[in-house]
């Protein structure tokens, strides 16, 4: 089975990158681009600079689906991520670049309409051959969604995976139902909190680096909730609160007078006065940290907006 234009395929590799054009691949994102992705050792081989590269838009997560709409001679893939709206770009989802070879076409997915939907809770976790065997697929983040194969045994969990036939193992404390419920903005908020000290990342939506608008992608993905992949869609796509009704878990947006929102980030307290908390995947300082609104930020703060 192949993969073909028109039809929907499944991401087989822990965390797939999406490009803006095969030939803005340098270098330096060999790792990120091989077959079989290896997302922490690109990331260990990046400069300050290459890190905020904009050759990146964004990245998908094991099992996550997207629809080819090209296939290049040399092994790329053009693709919309179906499951990454992008309102802005494509009706369809968020679209752009990565290795063909990273997916397989969705009839080749492993996982069944009946299998239970699970989602990895461990900041990072590694699929396994058997119960404490050998590591088959290392990296898979938290966010990813898997089906069970069946029940636990002595404190592991069967899944089906995208790409292999038999079932992969990991520990059954890395995975959580997926709620039927929305999450509360608490809940919300501690997954983003795991995620700090990760590294900044252009486009990067994953517990290996991320940016911005990736770390509020993936908390509340974390949870069932699909929220657009850029900051100026998810201030679109969520509800505006007066300044000073925020609470923990809201999210605070960003502009420069004049331009579009460039900035997001996810409050950590309640505000006094005009004293301000967030957690945030900064730019500047290249991590993701929770901190005061220094004024700079405070100056171009636009609006609070809760989910």
């Amino acid at each position: 089975m192949e993969l073909q234009p028109g039809r929907e395929a499944v991401v087989r590799v822990a965390v797939a990158t999406l490009w803006t054009a095969p030939e803005a691949v340098r270098p330096v994102d060999c790792p990120a681009v091989a077959a079989d992705a290896d997302i922490p050792a690109w990331i260990s081989g990046l400069d300050t600079d290459q890190q905020v590269g904009d050759c990146v838009l964004s990245q998908l997560l094991l099992g996550e689906r997207v629809l080819v709409t090209e296939l290049r001679p040399d092994g790329w893939a053009h693709v919309v991520a179906v499951e990454q709206p992008a309102a802005k770009l494509d009706p369809r989802g968020y679209p752009g670049w990565l290795p063909a070879d990273q997916l397989v076409p969705a009839d080749a997915a492993t996982t069944g309409p009946t299998d239970a939907p699970l989602v990895v809770d461990a900041t990072v976790s590694a699929l396994r051959a058997a119960p404490d065997g050998p590591v088959v697929l290392p990296g898979v983040v938290i966010g990813t969604r898997l089906a069970a194969a069946g029940p636990a045994r002595d404190g592991w969990r069967p899944v089906h995976t995208t790409g292999h036939t038999d079932p992969l193992w990991l520990p059954a404390a890395h995975l959580a139902e997926v709620a039927a419920t929305p999450p509360s903005a608490e809940d919300v908020l501690a997954v983003a909190q795991r995620l700090l000290h990760v590294v900044y990342i252009w486009g990067g939506v994953s517990a290996h680096g991320i940016d911005c608008s990736g770390l509020v992608h993936l908390a509340w993905r974390r949870f069932g909730v699909r929220l657009p992949r850029d900051a100026d869609d998810q201030a679109a796509a969520t509800t505006p609160l007066p300044l000073g009704a925020e609470r923990p878990g809201d999210l605070y947006f960003f502009a420069r007078p004049g331009r579009k929102i460039h900035h997001i980030g996810i409050v950590t307290a309640e505000p006094h006065d005009d004293d301000r908390r967030m957690l945030h995947a900064c730019y500047r300082q290249r991590r993701v940290l929770e901190e005061p609104l220094p004024a700079e930020r405070t100056a171009t703060l636009v609006g609070a907006h809760r989910v």
